[in-house]
């Protein structure tokens, strides 16, 4: 089955209003109090982008434009964009986090790289050019890691003009090498002294370096950390990701909950970028590992997903699954089950055998 073709957004689009993506929901509700953040609103950009690059229509574009806009509405007059937007729309920072930074960025980077309209291409770039100055000063290691997702998005779709931000991943690939040396240790290969969210996103970035620059220590890094990362994140043969009810520390126990769907994302994220700069087939395993989490392949054999609205459950606790469908799950789901088809691709090539549904 193509999944492109067969993803539902009814759940994204329950969500969504003429301002933007609400941030979250009680159950399947939109909670309207939670307002807005420029994180969600880049993620569902960056997926409607991709979806309107292989399957032009009108319904796709007007959700594009809604988190396009949104995002240059978040410009802030000092320097980057604000993240977070009440309901009432007051912005409630003064400036946006790191993250937020490299979540942008990379959704910029999404449109830029696709055939949308010259005018979406053009504020896409506007947007980037004017965050750049930004850029080489982020201390997040995960902002500087979606830095590298992105520039390395738009070097392989040839995009023109793209030397400064390029400079600017360089310098961001070298930092995360630097903070790997700095904390491993002969039984922690990592780059912080814990494990804490999104972590795969760190050897993904260093995998998309090693494209650009195979001869410097950035696949070394992205290999080790990664591997770590799987074996800390595999048990009883399903995908078990740090949990952030108190993360892991170097030396303490790993926390088994509340694992959340944006680490099963990030983790076939970075297996699939993996897989195609090595063609390693345990790589394939990792993703089909990541990907079966949300269906029900879990420590609680616990079914996150509703395929049929599009939808995701926020995450495992220690009892069963938190029932609240909110944007940052939704688009974990999403994400994901878009790149199964690459996967899907990628299995039947090797085995014959199809990704099993959910």
């Amino acid at each position: 089955m193509n999944v492109r073709s067969s993803l539902s957004l009814d759940h994204l689009d329950r969500l969504t209003d003429s301002t933007g993506l609400i941030q979250h929901a009680i159950y399947s509700i939109p909670r309207r109090e939670s307002g807005y953040t420029t994180d969600d609103n880049a993620r569902a950009l960056r997926l409607c982008a991709r979806l309107w690059s292989e399957h032009p229509d009108e319904r796709m574009l007007t959700r594009v434009t809604c988190y396009l806009s949104f995002l240059e509405h978040a410009r802030c007059p000092v320097r980057g964009f604000h993240n977070f937007l009440s309901f009432q729309r007051d912005w409630l920072d003064a400036a946006g986090t790191g993250d937020c930074q490299g979540q942008a960025v990379l959704a910029l980077a999404e449109v830029l790289a696709s055939p949308l309209p010259d005018g979406y291409l053009a504020l896409a770039r506007e947007l980037i050019n004017a965050v750049l100055p930004a850029l080489a000063d982020l201390r997040s290691l995960r902002a500087q890691a979606y830095i590298i997702q992105a520039w390395s998005h738009l070097r392989r779709a040839d995009v023109d003009d793209i030397e400064t931000i390029e400079n600017v991943a360089r310098l961001a690939a070298d930092r995360l090498v630097e903070c790997y040396y700095r904390s491993q240790r002969p039984d922690w290969p990592w780059f912080e002294s814990r494990m804490t969210y999104a972590n795969a996103v760190l050897p993904h970035a260093l995998f998309n370096a090693a494209e650009r620059w195979p001869d410097e220590a950035f696949l070394a890094v992205a290999e080790s950390s990664f591997g770590f990362l799987d074996l800390v994140t595999t048990a009883d043969k399903v995908f078990w990701p740090v949990g952030n009810r108190d993360w892991y520390s170097h030396g303490e126990e790993k926390s088994l909950y509340d694992q959340q769907p944006v680490e099963a994302a990030t983790m076939a994220d970075a297996a699939l970028a993996a897989l195609k700069l090595r063609g390693d087939d345990k790589y394939l395993a990792i993703f089909l590992r990541a990907h079966g989490w949300f269906h029900g392949h879990n420590s609680l054999e616990q079914l996150l997903a509703d395929a049929e609205v599009g939808a995701c459950f926020d995450g495992l606790e220690p009892t069963g699954v938190n029932r609240n469908q909110g944007a940052e799950s939704t688009l974990a789901y999403l994400w994901t089950e878009l790149h199964s088809f690459s996967a899907q691709q990628a299995l039947s090539a090797r085995t014959k055998t199809a990704i099993p549904s959910g």
